[in-house]
């Protein structure tokens, strides 16, 4: 009989994960605040793109099932707190849903329970804020308490939760141990870091470096077209070097929960802690976040080229998720880019086969468009389209046959008359 687990948040890293704890043997509640999704996963319908009603279904037969009643933690062995920590005005994370939900496992668990945060977070958060929450009760020896960073990658066909390594960081050597034992149960390789804070600080720099190179390669992109040198072919001969070089590319700016956000807890952290700017963080925000106006500005050349103004303009943009083939839109570049381009009176349009219905609002502008349906008819009656989500849906390898302009973000489309790179 395995042990009783409670993972408070079922979205993208909280139902993976009591999935995996699930067939693993353990009796597991997905402890969740919104009575909709306690509903429908119990009713086995799934509402993430990497868990499939089968899956759902399965795991319901082993013995999961979701819950909104916070009463469940009391009879928990281990609890895993995967609650989401957006940005914050002031930049640091919004802790909001951490801290309610350390306040709801100190007011409920029992001496002896494994308490692992997941969620992402600036360094100290694990000691600081949320282990003095869980202890309201009971003292540091009776809760152990662990930081274990979620490595999740929606959409990711080769890793995924069970074979991407994890992480464990305790603030007691004692509690990492049984971080480590709990995880080994349904993941293949698991990782001791030297302390929570350790482990906090691994997630972040993963995020910063992705974010900084990123921001690298968007701020070559506009020099080299001035410059007349194809940087995606530049990239493919230096990724042939076997050694000291991981190619990254240019695209509409960055997406998703972490590489936008996760970088900047770090710089937030920095200065307010130690008082002074992190400005290799900051740089590649500025960069990064001015990623979706380059794009805007590049359709404005490519129309005014041809003697069309942006005002009036029909514009498809192809794919408006955050990466391709999810349905997550988190943080997506296509937001602040169609916002940009209705300011400028273009007509804006888009197809996307994993959002239905797309709102976008901001500076004073509101959206509410339907996708189209089909890609090439919805290209042809376009003045220019900008491929954004290379989606495999789409029939993308169609679009140099458009008798429209193209603009390529994503550098996978033959180059042709009508196709344009940034």
């Amino acid at each position: 009989m395995g042990k009783r687990c409670v993972v408070i948040g079922q979205g993208y890293v909280g139902l993976p994960m009591a999935l995996l704890a699930t067939s693993a043997g353990d009796s597991v509640v997905g402890l969740d605040a919104n009575p909709a999704v306690v509903a429908q996963l119990n009713s086995g319908r799934s509402h993430i793109d990497d868990v499939s009603d089968a899956e759902l279904s399965a795991a319901i037969e082993k013995g999961y099932r979701a819950s909104s009643d916070r009463r469940v933690l009391a009879g928990a062995d281990t609890v895993l707190v995967c609650v989401p920590t957006p940005l914050a005005e002031e930049g640091g994370p919004d802790l909001g849903a951490v801290i309610d939900a350390g306040t709801a496992i100190g007011e409920h668990v029992r001496p002896g329970t494994l308490v692992i945060l997941e969620s992402t977070t600036y360094p100290g958060t694990t000691k600081e804020v949320f282990a003095p929450l869980v202890w309201s009760r009971l003292s540091p020896e009776e809760i152990a308490v662990a930081f274990s960073p979620e490595r999740i990658d929606p959409g990711n066909p080769t890793f995924g939760p069970r074979n991407t390594p994890k992480i464990v960081g305790g603030l007691t050597p004692d509690a990492t141990r049984r971080a480590r034992e709990f995880y080994e149960q349904f993941i293949d390789v698991v990782i001791e870091a030297k302390g929570a804070g350790e482990a906090e600080m691994a997630k972040l720099l993963e995020n910063t470096f992705r974010h900084v190179n990123i921001a690298l390669v968007n701020e070559m992109v506009r020099f080299c077209r001035e410059l007349d040198i194809d940087l995606w072919n530049a990239i493919d001969c230096a990724e042939t070097k076997p050694f000291g070089f991981m190619a990254f590319r240019p695209g509409p700016g960055v997406g998703g929960h972490c590489i936008p956000v996760d970088p900047v807890y770090l710089s937030h952290r920095v200065k307010a802690k130690l008082g002074y700017a992190f400005r290799m963080v900051e740089l590649a925000e500025e960069i990064n976040h001015a990623a979706p106006r380059y794009v805007a500005e590049r359709v404005w050349q490519l129309l005014n080229e041809r003697g069309q103004a942006v005002n009036g303009a029909r514009i498809l943009l192809v794919g408006v998720t955050y990466k391709p083939d999810v349905a997550d839109r988190r943080e997506s570049p296509a937001d602040p880019l169609a916002l940009l381009l209705a300011k400028w009176g273009a007509d804006v349009r888009y197809i996307d086969p994993f959002v239905p219905t797309w709102h976008v609002t901001g500076d004073g502008i509101v959206l509410t468009l339907e996708s189209e349906s089909d890609l090439l008819q919805a290209a042809e009656g376009a003045d220019l389209v900008v491929l954004l989500q290379p989606h495999r849906r789409l029939p993308l390898a169609a679009l140099p046959d458009v008798p429209v302009p193209v603009l390529d973000t994503r550098g996978i489309l033959d180059l042709g008359s009508e196709v344009t790179r940034l």
